[in-house]
C-alpha cells in the first residue's frame, strides 16, 4: 500500500489539479479495498452459517439415533414387564378364586342363617 501512496504523492507534486485527481483516485482505491473486505466478510459469514447448520443437523441426527436406540431398548424391557405383570395378575386372580372357593360355604351358610332367622 505504501507504493500506492508514493505514486499518489509524486503525482500531487505536479499540480493542484492533479491533487484533486489524486484524491479521487485514492478514494476509489479505498472504496475498492472496503468493498473487497466487505465481500470477504459476507462470504466468511455465509460459510460459517452453512457449517453451523451442518453441525446442527449432524447433532440432531446423533441425538435422534440415541433416542431411537433407548426407545427400542426400553420397548424390549416393556414386553418383559408386560409378561411379568400378566403372570402376577394371573397368580393374584388364581389366589382370589381359591380364597373365594374356600370361604364360599361359610358365607353361604351365614347368609342363609341371617335370612332364615327372624328377630323380634
Amino acid at each position: 500500500m505504501s507504493f500506492i501512496w508514493l505514486r499518489y504523492y509524486s503525482m500531487a507534486a505536479s499540480g493542484s489539479q492533479n491533487g484533486i485527481q489524486l484524491l479521487l483516485a485514492a478514494e476509489q482505491e479505498a472504496q475498492h479495498i472496503v468493498n473487497t473486505a466487505r465481500t470477504a466478510k459476507q462470504n466468511r459469514l455465509k460459510q460459517a452459517k452453512e457449517e453451523a447448520e451442518k453441525d446442527i443437523a449432524d447433532f440432531r441426527a446423533q441425538i435422534e439415533a440415541e433416542f431411537q436406540k433407548k426407545v427400542s431398548e426400553s420397548s424390549g424391557d416393556s414386553g418383559a414387564n408386560m409378561k411379568r405383570l400378566e403372570q402376577e395378575t394371573d397368580e393374584k386372580i388364581s389366589h382370589l378364586k381359591e380364597e373365594a372357593s374356600r370361604v364360599s360355604p361359610d358365607v353361604v351358610s351365614m347368609l342363609l342363617k341371617h335370612v332364615t332367622t327372624i328377630k323380634n
